[in-house]
C-alpha cells in the first residue's frame, strides 16, 4: 500500500466536520454526539423536586446554523397521548416540550419554544422573570415524531432570532430551561428544578457555555389588502412591506411602510360602562418583532410604559383609527448595555408621532434599566414625556427586590403638568414551601402614561403583604396533585389620603391528577370610596364589598374537554347583601383530532350594579347578561387552518334608583331624571378565517366579518336580545391579504 497516498486521506477523513444536525425528529446518535445530554429530570408540576416519572432526555447543541434541541420522551401505552392539533400558540393540555432559552444569560428576556406531539407549536417572549406573552412569532424549525415506546422532537433556533450582546472571551452563555408536560396528568418534568410558579425564574435558568456563532438576516415581506365593504359596496386596496435587517447578533432593524393593520385577529366582545378602559393584546407582526425589551410593566394587572395599540388606534378627532405611515425598530448591543429605539407616525394633520428608547445593563446581582417615551398629538396640542428608571437586586437566592420610578411631563395648549411614580416588590422565599411578598405602589395624581402606556388608573396608594405556601406532595388517592395557598392584606387610599378600602383575601390554587386545574378566590373590602367612577366629578362613599371566584379546567377526555368558572360579586351601594351571580361553561367537542368546536355560554345577573350617568349622577340598576357564542377550530393538514368565531351579548338593565352625590360623597336618592331609564343592548361578532401558509411567515388569508350594536332605552328580554343580535350588520366586510416574506 502506497503510503504516501494513504496518509493524506486519513487526514482529510479525520479533518471532516461533524454531520450537521438534520431536522427529521429521528434522534442520530451521530449527529448528537457532543451534545450538552440532559437526564436528571425532576417534578416541577407539582413542585415537589422528586425524579420525574417518565424518562425524558434532552439534547443542546450549538451549531453554526443555530441552537439544535433534541427531547426524547419515553411514553408508554398505558399513559394516553394528547394527540388533537392546535394553531400557533393556541396552547391547552397536552403532550408537549419547552424549551426556553435566554440568549444573553442576564436573566432580561427570554425566549419559550413550544413544540406539542401533534406537530402543534408557540413561541413566547419571557420578561420580568415569569411573563410570558405569545404576541410574537418567531422563524426556527421542528419536527416529531411518534413510536410505540415515546415520542420524538428536534428544533432548529437559528441564531439571529433575537438580538444578543457580543462577548468578549469568544464564548456565549446561555440561560436554559427544558420541561415536558403529560396532557393527560398535568405533569411537567423540568431542568433544573426550577419553576414559573415561583417570583424567580428566569434569572434562575441553568448557564451553558457554547461556541459563539453569529448569523445575518435580510428579509423583506411585502403584502397586499383587499377589503370589500359589505355595507357600502366599496373595494379598498392597499399595499406595504415589512424589513427586518440584521447584519450581526448586535444589531437588528426592523420596519414597516404603510402597515397592514387589517383585522385577521378578532378581539372579543367586550361590555364596559366601566371608568377603567379594556386592555386588549397586539398581534401585528411589527409591534411583536422583537418586543420583548420594551415589555416593561408598571403598576397594576396590564399596566406597563409601552402599549403598541395606541398607534393606530383611535385618532384624535373621533374619525376612526390612525392611518400608520411607517415605523422603524432598532434592537442591539453596545458591550454590555442592551438597547432598542421603536418610532411610528401617523398620517395626516391629525396623526401623531410615537418615540420609545430603552437600555438596560447587567451587572450580577443587580441589573439596571431605562426608558424614555415621547408621543406628539397636534390635533391636541399635546405633548407627552414618561421617564422611568428600573432595578433589579438578587442579593441571595432567595431574595428577589424589584423597584421602579417613573415620571411624567405633559403639555397641553400652553398648561404643563408634572408628576411622578414608584413601585417596589419584594419577594422572599422562606423554604419549605412558604414564601411572601411585599408590594408598594405609588401612583401620583398627576402622572399621565396612558399617550403612549397603559395604566388603569393614577392618584393611588397600594401597600400589600402576602404570604403563600406549596403542598406538593399530596397523597395518592387525593383527586388533587398539589396545592398552593396564599393569604393577603392590603390597603388602598389616593394620593389626597381619601380612603379606598382595605382588603383581605385568600386564594387557592390547585394542580388536580386528572391534568386540569382548579382555582378558588375570596376577598372582602371595607367600606370606602369609589374615586374612578364619577370620572373626576368628586368620590362617592360606598359599603363593604364581597368578592368570590371558582374556576376548574378538565383537559380532553374522549371527546370532551371542558372549561367552567363561576363568580358571585357586591359591589354596589346595598353592599354584601347585593351579591350577583356570574355563571360560564365553555364545553369543547373534539371531533376529530383536526376538528374541534367550543361553545361559549354565560349569564349573569347584578341585582345592585352602579352607574355613572354623567356630572354627579348616579344610578342603579338590576341587570342581566347572556353570553352565547362558539368556535370553530379545523387544522386542514398541515398548512390550513379555518376558524369560526361567533359572539352575542345581551344585556337588560332595569332602573331601581337614581342617586346624586351628595355633601362627603354620601350618595342621595333624587326623583329619576327624564334621560335616565332602563336600558338594553344586543351586539354581535362574527368571523370566519381561512388561513393558508404558503411559507414559514408567508400567510394568505381569507377572512369575512360582521358585527354590530343595538341599543335601546326600554328593558327587553334577553331571548329577544340575543334573538335580534344574529340579524345585526352595522359592518360587513370580506378581506384578502397576502403576504410573503423573502428572506437571504
Amino acid at each position: 500500500m502506497n503510503l504516501s497516498r494513504l496518509l493524506p486521506a486519513l487526514c482529510a477523513l479525520v479533518s471532516l466536520p461533524v454531520a450537521a444536525v438534520e431536522i427529521d425528529g429521528r434522534l442520530d446518535p451521530q449527529e448528537w454526539a457532543g451534545a450538552r445530554h440532559i437526564t436528571d429530570f425532576v417534578m416541577v408540576q407539582p413542585l415537589s423536586g422528586e425524579p420525574a416519572r417518565l424518562r425524558t432526555e434532552a439534547w443542546i447543541l450549538a451549531t453554526p446554523e443555530g441552537l439544535a434541541v433534541a427531547f426524547r420522551n419515553e411514553q408508554p401505552a398505558g399513559v394516553p397521548r394528547t394527540t388533537q392539533r392546535t394553531r400557533r400558540d393556541q396552547g391547552g393540555q397536552l403532550d408537549r416540550v419547552n424549551f426556553m432559552v435566554d440568549f444573553d444569560g442576564d436573566g432580561r428576556t427570554g425566549y419559550d419554544f413550544m413544540v406539542t406531539i401533534a406537530d402543534g407549536i408557540s413561541d413566547e417572549v419571557i420578561t420580568s422573570e415569569r411573563n410570558f406573552n405569545t404576541d410574537w412569532d418567531g422563524l426556527w424549525h421542528r419536527a416529531v415524531t411518534q413510536d410505540e415506546t415515546g415520542w420524538s422532537v428536534e428544533m432548529r433556533i437559528p441564531w439571529h432570532v433575537a438580538p444578543m450582546a457580543r462577548p468578549e472571551d469568544g464564548k456565549r452563555t446561555l440561560g436554559i430551561y427544558v420541561d415536558r408536560v403529560v396532557g393527560s396528568t398535568g405533569e411537567r418534568f423540568g431542568w433544573p428544578d426550577i419553576s414559573f410558579q415561583k417570583p424567580r425564574f428566569l434569572s434562575e435558568f441553568a448557564k451553558i457555555e457554547v461556541p459563539l456563532y453569529e448569523q445575518s438576516l435580510l428579509a423583506v415581506t411585502p403584502y397586499g389588502v383587499v377589503v370589500n365593504d359589505r355595507i357600502t359596496g366599496d373595494t379598498d386596496y392597499d399595499v406595504g412591506a415589512d424589513l427586518f435587517w440584521k447584519p450581526n447578533g448586535q444589531f437588528q432593524l426592523s420596519a414597516t411602510l404603510n402597515p397592514d393593520f387589517g383585522q385577521v385577529e378578532s378581539d372579543d366582545l367586550v361590555v364596559n360602562f366601566g371608568a377603567v378602559e379594556t386592555f386588549f393584546g397586539d398581534k401585528r407582526p411589527f409591534f411583536t418583532e422583537n418586543q420583548g425589551l420594551f415589555d416593561v410593566p408598571f403598576g397594576a394587572g396590564n399596566s406597563r410604559l409601552l402599549y403598541t395599540r395606541r398607534i393606530g388606534g383611535n385618532a384624535d378627532d373621533g374619525s376612526g383609527a390612525g392611518d400608520v405611515e411607517a415605523a422603524v425598530k432598532l434592537n442591539g448591543s453596545l458591550g454590555q448595555v442592551r438597547y432598542g429605539l421603536l418610532a411610528a407616525t401617523e398620517a395626516d394633520e391629525v396623526g401623531r408621532d410615537f418615540f420609545a428608547l430603552r437600555a438596560t445593563r447587567d451587572f450580577g446581582t443587580q441589573d439596571l434599566g431605562t426608558m424614555l417615551t415621547y408621543v406628539d398629538r397636534p390635533f391636541l396640542d399635546r405633548t407627552a414625556a414618561v421617564y422611568s428608571v428600573d432595578h433589579q437586586w438578587t442579593p441571595t437566592a432567595a431574595w428577589n427586590i424589584r423597584s421602579q420610578v417613573v415620571a411624567s411631563q405633559v403639555k397641553q395648549a400652553g398648561q404643563a403638568s408634572e408628576d411622578s411614580g414608584l413601585q417596589i416588590k419584594a419577594d422572599y422565599e422562606m423554604g419549605e414551601g412558604w414564601r411572601q411578598q411585599l408590594w408598594f405602589l405609588h401612583l401620583g395624581d398627576e402622572l399621565q402614561l396612558n399617550d403612549i402606556g397603559y395604566l388603569d388608573r393614577n392618584n393611588f396608594n397600594y401597600l400589600r403583604y402576602e404570604l403563600a405556601r406549596r403542598f406538593p406532595n399530596l397523597p395518592e388517592t387525593s383527586a388533587y396533585a398539589s396545592h398552593e395557598w396564599r393569604w393577603a392584606a392590603s390597603t388602598r387610599r389616593n394620593d389626597h389620603g381619601l380612603s379606598i378600602a382595605e382588603a383581605v383575601a385568600v386564594a387557592r390554587y390547585s394542580e388536580r391528577r386528572d391534568g386540569g386545574s382548579e382555582y378558588l378566590d375570596l376577598a372582602t373590602w371595607t367600606d370606602g370610596h369609589d374615586d374612578l367612577i364619577t370620572r373626576g366629578n368628586g368620590a362617592v362613599r360606598v359599603p363593604e364589598k364581597l368578592y368570590l371566584f371558582w374556576e376548574r379546567s378538565r383537559p380532553r377526555r374522549g371527546y370532551w374537554s371542558q372549561y367552567v368558572n363561576a363568580r358571585s360579586a357586591a359591589e354596589g351601594l346595598e353592599g354584601a347583601e347585593g351579591l350577583g351571580l356570574e355563571l360560564n361553561f365553555e364545553p369543547t367537542l373534539h371531533v376529530s383530532d383536526s376538528l374541534a368546536l367550543e361553545g361559549v355560554f354565560g349569564l349573569q345577573h347584578i341585582p345592585d350594579w352602579l352607574l355613572w350617568r354623567g356630572g354627579t349622577r348616579l344610578a342603579s340598576y338590576r341587570s342581566d347578561i347572556a353570553r352565547i357564542g362558539a368556535n370553530l377550530e379545523w387544522q386542514i393538514g398541515t398548512r390550513q387552518e379555518l376558524r369560526l368565531k361567533l359572539e352575542t351579548l345581551a344585556l337588560d338593565a332595569r332602573l331601581r334608583q337614581a342617586w346624586e352625590v351628595g355633601p362627603g360623597g354620601e350618595p342621595v336618592a333624587v326623583p329619576t331624571p327624564a334621560d335616565v331609564s332602563d336600558f338594553s343592548l344586543s351586539n354581535l361578532g362574527f368571523q370566519v378565517r381561512y388561513r393558508y401558509e404558503l411559507a414559514p411567515l408567508s400567510d394568505l388569508y381569507v377572512v369575512y366579518s360582521r358585527g354590530g350594536l343595538d341599543e335601546d332605552n326600554q328593558s327587553r328580554s334577553l331571548a329577544d336580545l340575543l334573538g335580534d343580535a344574529t340579524s345585526l350588520r352595522d359592518a360587513e366586510q370580506i378581506l384578502v391579504k397576502l403576504s410573503y416574506r423573502f428572506a437571504n
